[in-house]
């Protein structure tokens, strides 16, 4: 592993903690200092000298788009603070009602219809069927297909009634995520790969409501992203957000008192991530 660092003023941020800068940050502020030698080794050091005011230290590996831990050790001559630069967790989600059938449109009864059969609800096997049809007609996007496991999962956390099916409007409240979740990857596909970069992903995950700090960041990313690239493709990603939107709404439905602890006992924790 390289490191770079970059010692940058944040005037702009003065007094404020939890600011995740993006890129337009950077482009707009240049480093006051760096390493001398931006080369591929295990420790990089360096003495400097800068007026005082604030600083971001910014590592980085020597190759791009690799991700890695790092120590950072400062010696300071004189009293310095310092302070991690982290979001908070949260989720600003829509407004999601379940509609009745008597609300859902006819266009999507006809639709339901012909995918559920006469059984009238999507199980995995269906679902499945549905969106890797759905995924194949669209050729920007790189998917390997969606796993079954994948595809139970879902059901699991939409189905509101226990039956390991989705009825009418469990599936009409699914579709709409698929296609506002579609939309937001493709916004932010910004190299048209057809793929989410950790720099997209975080971007896109963002733009769907969801603040999460470094650490969940890069959990979401080991357990989704393909390990040779840490690039993810549109399952992955539609699965990640779903579960994702789904497990912030289950933990405010049972937080009853808002705040931001649940007590749970050995059958409830079992039966939720079971289930899930």
């Amino acid at each position: 592993m390289g490191a770079r660092l970059h010692a940058c003023a944040r005037n702009c941020f003065k007094g404020r903690a939890a600011v995740h800068l993006k890129r337009d940050y950077f482009l707009a502020h240049g480093s006051k200092a760096r390493s001398e030698l931006f080369i591929n080794l295990r420790e990089v050091s360096s003495r400097l000298r800068l007026p005082a005011g604030e600083y971001i230290v910014v590592p980085s590996t020597f190759e791009p788009q690799k991700e890695a831990d790092f120590v950072l050790r400062v010696f300071s001559e004189k009293p310095a603070d310092y302070q991690e630069l982290d979001d908070d967790v949260t989720a600003d989600l829509p407004e999601e009602s379940l509609l009745d059938e008597s609300q859902i449109d006819e266009g999507f009864k006809n639709l339901f219809r012909q995918l559920a059969g006469e059984a009238m609800a999507i199980n995995t096997p269906k679902l499945q069927i549905i969106l890797n049809r759905v995924t194949s007609k669209h050729k920007d996007l790189k998917t390997k297909g969606f796993s079954k496991e994948s595809c139970r999962s879902m059901v699991n956390l939409m189905d509101t009634t226990g039956s390991g099916t989705l009825g009418m409007a469990e599936f009409h409240v699914l579709w709409e995520k698929i296609k506002r979740y579609l939309a937001i990857f493709r916004q932010f596909d910004v190299d048209k790969s057809g793929t989410m970069s950790s720099y997209e992903m975080r971007m896109a995950l963002q733009s769907a409501g969801f603040k999460l700090n470094n650490h969940l960041f890069q959990l979401i990313i080991l357990r989704y992203a393909e390990p040779e690239n840490l690039n993810v493709d549109f399952d992955s990603f539609l699965t990640c957000l779903v579960r994702l939107e789904t497990m912030f709404k289950t933990f405010r439905t049972m937080d009853t008192n808002a705040e931001g602890v649940l007590s749970l006992n050995f059958i409830q924790w079992i039966s939720l991530t079971m289930f899930a």
